[in-house]
């Protein structure tokens, strides 16, 4: 099964946003980025990704387009795939890991425009910020995919009832039935603490409001991480 099939499958798909462009713009800043930090930056850790330098993230990245495109994958990579991804780049210089993405970019965006893959558009955002974070370049934090990712990820069943509050949009989540504990984010915000771009001391502390012990191991996708993560 290709990971088109895999993603038209599951209901929130049906967003009208083009995803296709989303995940462009945001491959485009990231390459940008890339180019202007230097290679002595390469090396440098990520935070969220505590086994990944840089180059690492670029390398995942760069794979995940050219299996996709190449019908090899049949949903995100799992951690056995991405560790062969960035295996497979050992030694290749992070520029031409930069034109291979390229390369396979067109092919990857009508693959995720006309199947809405949403995985796609959330993994590059994502690592997006975890090199801004890793080199100390924020910025885009409230662009177009970080507000479209952000929303599509509130989309999960905690035990306990929810109410999340990001920016003007509210999100019910959970059992219907019992006053729900409420959590005021903001977008770029519910985008790291939903991929495990924060700590548990780091959930525990947001903006509830009552104590939410029993639903901060539901919050995240990914993680929590181990240490703090400071942006």
């Amino acid at each position: 099964m290709a990971w088109n099939s895999a993603a038209s499958s599951r209901p929130w798909y049906s967003s009208g946003t083009d995803l296709g462009t989303l995940y462009e713009t945001s491959r485009v800043r990231v390459t940008a980025l890339i180019e202007s930090i230097g290679s002595g930056a390469h090396a440098a850790p990520v935070p969220g990704c505590p086994a990944w330098a840089v180059r690492d993230v670029v390398a995942h990245l760069a794979a995940t387009a050219e299996d996709a495109v190449a019908g090899k994958l049949s949903g995100p990579p799992d951690e056995a795939m991405t560790a062969a991804q960035v295996e497979r780049f050992t030694g290749v210089p992070v520029d031409e890991m930069l034109r291979r993405w390229a390369d396979a970019s067109p092919a990857m965006v009508e693959l995720v425009r006309a199947f809405r893959v949403w995985p796609a558009v959330i993994d590059v955002v994502t690592h997006e910020h975890d090199v801004r974070g890793a080199v100390g370049r924020p910025g885009a934090r409230d662009s177009d995919a970080v507000a479209a990712a952000a929303r599509a990820l509130l989309h999960f069943q905690p035990p306990a009832p929810l109410v999340v509050r990001m920016d003007g949009h509210e999100a019910r989540l959970g059992p219907p039935d019992g006053p729900p504990l409420v959590l005021e984010t903001g977008t770029w915000e519910t985008l790291r603490w939903r991929m495990g771009r924060r700590s548990r001391r780091q959930l525990a502390a947001m903006r509830w409001s009552a104590d939410p012990a029993g639903v901060l191991d539901a919050l995240v996708v990914f993680g929590p991480s181990p240490d703090d993560i400071i942006e």
